[in-house]
């Protein structure tokens, strides 16, 4: 049996049970916050100065807290802030500029965020899973397989990290921007197999000042490989969230090696569940596309995908493929990827080749194994 028709048998839509993490200020809305402290014999008005601490000083240190009471500081934190996650090792690149961290959870666990500075905007690349379940063989997340989901705190909790890293200096080229200002689901994980704690953790980072990190909801990008249900009940939750789905072939009989779970949900269905998602949204759907050599970059599949995505409110981001230990794929030719991106315009399709950031450090799009 190949070696991708085991991995598919193998698929993991729910994460195993473990122990859960600490309950997190993040993990809940602004009235349980107040209910937890009164719950514990404290004024509930301590929930709004420490989400005002978290969400929009970045504090995660109760000396630095001085509106508190000395006495109360030690318990609020205990009570409501918890350590989640403990920075084991951070690697840079791009002149500073592209920055991934390797975070050890409570239980051991090991995912990786990736912080990028643009001259117009800072963006996080945010996990959702420690691992993944997806098993698709270019990935080398998902070639490790699934630990666990993270809760909503552990979510937002890399979200924050990033936004007090911004707000001390640490990305050079972030000066003029300020402050953190988008966030992507594509780091570790299949955001929508975590469906709950994925839309929880969006709605702290979209939640007003000092509820949450008030992010636009416009410049948050949910990507999935086409859980078909998923997008569907995110779609009824209408929010202006940018949907990406990670394509990668046009049709399921490449599709169905290169991403496993297209022989639950094929092209066609995961297509019409990302229109049915634009027509609430009126915004373009993202089209992830990896180009692998002479696997799915061939001239006749971007015809396909073009007849495909022609008419529809889309735009394909053209992915080099980033080299992963062990994959026996590379990425394109050149002239292969131009051609490829060519076809797309010429049949009217709105299409880039993304930039490659991080690949030095194993942090660009494919690459992240919490090693």
């Amino acid at each position: 049996m190949p070696h991708w028709m085991r991995m598919t048998q193998q698929l993991v839509f729910e994460a195993p049970r473990r122990g859960k993490p600490p309950r997190h200020l993040a993990d809940l809305d602004p009235a349980e916050r107040r209910a937890a402290l009164a719950s514990i014999g404290l004024p509930s008005y301590r929930a709004d100065q420490l989400s005002r601490h978290y969400f929009s000083r970045f504090l995660d240190d109760p000396s630095a807290m001085t509106d508190l009471p000395v006495a109360d500081r030690e318990h609020v934190v205990a009570a409501l802030l918890p350590q989640l996650l403990t920075a084991v090792r951070t690697q840079t690149c791009d002149q500073g500029d592209t920055r991934k961290t390797l975070w050890r959870l409570f239980d051991g666990a090991l995912v990786e965020s990736v912080l990028m500075g643009y001259p117009d905007r800072v963006t996080m690349c945010v996990s959702s899973q420690a691992g993944c379940g997806m098993a698709c063989p270019f990935c080398a997340t998902g070639q490790a397989g699934l630990t666990r989901n993270l809760s909503t705190a552990e979510i937002v909790d890399q979200v924050v990290a990033g936004a007090r890293a911004v707000a001390r200096g640490d990305l050079p080229g972030a000066v003029g921007t300020g402050r953190l200002s988008n966030v992507v689901f594509m780091g570790m994980g299949e955001p929508l197999a975590n469906y709950a704690a994925v839309v929880g953790a969006v709605r702290r980072l979209i939640a007003p000042a000092p509820d949450g990190l008030g992010l636009a909801q416009r410049h948050i990008t949910v990507s999935t490989v086409g859980l078909v249900p998923a997008i569907d009940r995110l779609r009824e939750e209408a929010m202006q969230v940018t949907l990406a789905v990670s394509l990668h072939a046009p049709d399921d009989e490449l599709r169905n090696t290169l991403v496993p779970v297209n022989t639950r949900w094929p092209v066609g269905e995961v297509l019409e569940a990302a229109w049915r998602f634009a027509a609430m949204t009126r915004r373009r759907i993202s089209i992830e596309y990896a180009l692998i050599r002479d696997v799915n970059d061939q001239a006749e599949r971007a015809q396909a995908l073009a007849k495909l995505l022609r008419g529809h409110l889309v735009h394909v981001n053209l992915i080099p493929l980033n080299p992963t230990p062990g994959s026996e794929w590379t990425a394109s030719r050149r002239g292969d990827e131009r051609r490829f991106l060519e076809t797309l315009r010429a049949a009217g399709v709105p299409a880039t080749m993304r930039d490659t950031r991080g690949r030095e450090i194993a942090a660009a799009c494919g690459q992240l194994a919490a090693d």
